[in-house]
Parts: structure tokens; C-alpha cells; sequence
């Protein structure tokens, strides 16, 4: 277990060496701010790493991840988040990025009881309720599951949609995109599922916050 642990300090020093090795000013640019363009609001499963799979860098994306990269009206660590990507950074883009094979998803799908989380998938079983026609009709468990994790990342870029936060934005006319993306495990790719938002006149009026 120490080795372990020592492990990633080790590789830290490491990172440290070959960053300043690329650029001296490095870690001093760093330090003087961030202006990302991009919130990332994805899975917390340790496989889909923002930076990463998207090859920005430290100081481009500003990132959020929780079970099943949901977006919960309630959730005031998401919607701190939020706030400050909007109202503080400016970002011009957020996206919801889901995985095929989410864990969560997967629960959500089924019966089974696993405890305190099922508070959490309680959020992820309302959109298979919301599309139960066309899951259900799907006869193949993974392809199923497939659709169910492009269906709940459509559903959050809705809900972010609905929040006074990017609402607001929009009405101040700042310039700010929802997307909505699927990453698959199997061989790397992002899919863009086609589903983004620039104003509010695309919800529902139901959702549209008068002045």
C-alpha cells in the first residue's frame, strides 16, 4: 500500500522535471489564472479523464464529475460549479460527457438495492421512466444500455438548460453552448450526439424564465 501511495508522488516530481523542462515559465504562468473555455460535466469513472480524452491542457477545461455525469436541480456542489464556469470564468462551452458501460447507468437499469446511492439513482431511473417506451422496446441488454447512457446525457444537457444559470447567461446574450457527448471506452472516440443548446427559445416555454 506505501508503495503505492509513494508512487504518485514520485510522479508528480516527475511531471514537475519535464514540465519546467519544456517551458521554465510553466508552473509561473499557471499560478496567474485561468480562463478556460470549457466546462466538462462528466462520469467520476476513473477511465474517462477530461483532460485526456480531449487533449487539453491544465488551465483549459474546468471539470465537474459525479456518478453518471448527472445534473441535479438540487445539487448545490453542481450548481457552485456551474455558477462560477458561467457567471465568473465565462466558459462558451459546457459539455455533458457520458461513457457507454457507466456503472451507474447500468443500476439505474435494474431492481437491485445498493444502499445510500440509491438516493442518487433515483435521478438516473427518472429519465428511463421518461423514455420507457423506447427502451423497453430494446430487446438487446447492452444496446439497451447503450441508449439508456445516450438518453441521460440528452436529459442533463436539457437540465442545464432549464437552470436560471445558463438561462440568465444567454438573456445577457454572453455567448455560451450546451453539448451533449457520449464517450466509448472500446476504442477512445467521443460521440457527439448531435443535442446542443444556444438559447433558451429551444426549451420547452414550460422551462423559459420571463424577465
Amino acid at each position: 500500500m506505501e508503495k503505492s501511495y509513494n508512487r504518485l508522488l514520485d510522479n508528480n516530481k516527475q511531471w514537475v522535471v519535464e514540465r519546467l523542462k519544456a517551458d521554465p515559465e510553466y508552473f509561473m504562468k499557471l499560478s496567474k489564472g485561468q480562463t478556460p473555455e470549457y466546462l466538462w460535466i462528466g462520469c467520476s469513472d476513473s477511465r474517462v479523464p477530461a483532460n485526456e480524452v480531449t487533449g487539453t491542457k491544465p488551465g483549459e477545461m474546468f471539470v465537474h464529475r459525479n456518478i453518471a455525469n448527472m445534473v441535479v436541480h438540487n445539487d448545490m456542489n453542481m450548481l457552485s460549479v456551474l455558477s462560477y464556469a458561467v457567471e465568473v470564468l465565462k466558459v462558451k462551452h459546457i459539455i455533458v460527457c457520458g461513457h457507454y458501460g457507466c456503472g451507474g447507468v447500468l443500476a439505474a437499469m435494474g431492481n437491485k438495492q445498493f444502499g445510500l446511492i440509491d438516493n442518487w439513482l433515483r435521478s438516473i431511473k427518472d429519465v428511463y421512466k421518461n423514455h420507457a417506451e423506447e427502451l423497453d422496446g430494446i430487446t438487446d441488454v447492452e444496446e439497451r444500455g447503450k441508449r439508456f447512457v445516450e438518453l441521460n446525457v440528452m436529459e442533463q444537457v436539457y437540465d442545464l438548460g432549464k437552470t436560471s444559470i445558463v438561462q440568465n447567461a444567454w438573456r445577457n446574450e454572453q455567448p455560451l453552448h450546451v453539448h451533449g457527448w457520449v464517450y466509448d471506452l472500446k476504442d477512445g472516440l467521443i460521440r457527439d450526439l448531435g443535442v446542443t443548446f444556444k438559447s433558451a427559445a429551444e426549451l420547452p416555454s414550460v422551462y423559459q424564465f420571463s424577465e
